[in-house]
């Protein structure tokens, strides 16, 4: 849009040197701009999906003996730990399988999440 009003300013109102020097510069501002559109719509993709889950901490709001209810970045979700925890406790989100967490009181965690590799949630390929 730049573009079309510098163009018809320059050859309307501007002597020779100025609206070429005006046309060289609307380009050049109408390209960048196109090309930092660019840039910037292909940058890292977002992450999405359950699989962002695995640990994150929540709290647990119905006790996990061994299964219950934690709270995760303001969602709850269906819980199990293998090693239980109480009502308000903080749990480590170690795996996702379907829509249930695997988790870990976060006490735990912090020395296991170190040794631990990523898994996929299972029921993929």
């Amino acid at each position: 849009m730049l573009l079309i009003l510098t163009l018809i300013l320059a050859l309307v109102f501007l002597p020779w040197p100025w609206n070429a020097a005006a046309v060289v510069i609307a380009v050049v501002w109408e390209v960048s701009g196109a090309v930092l559109s660019i840039r910037y719509s292909r940058r890292d993709r977002a992450w999405v999906g359950v699989e962002t889950l695995v640990g994150k901490t929540g709290s647990v709001i119905t006790p996990l003996t061994p299964e219950g209810q934690v709270k995760v970045d303001g969602e709850i979700w269906q819980a199990r730990s293998r090693h239980g925890a109480s009502v308000g406790e903080t749990v480590l989100v170690t795996a996702v399988d379907r829509l249930t967490l695997d988790v870990e009181p976060a006490s735990l965690g912090a020395v296991a999440s170190s040794s631990r590799a990523w898994s996929k949630p299972s029921g993929t390929r």
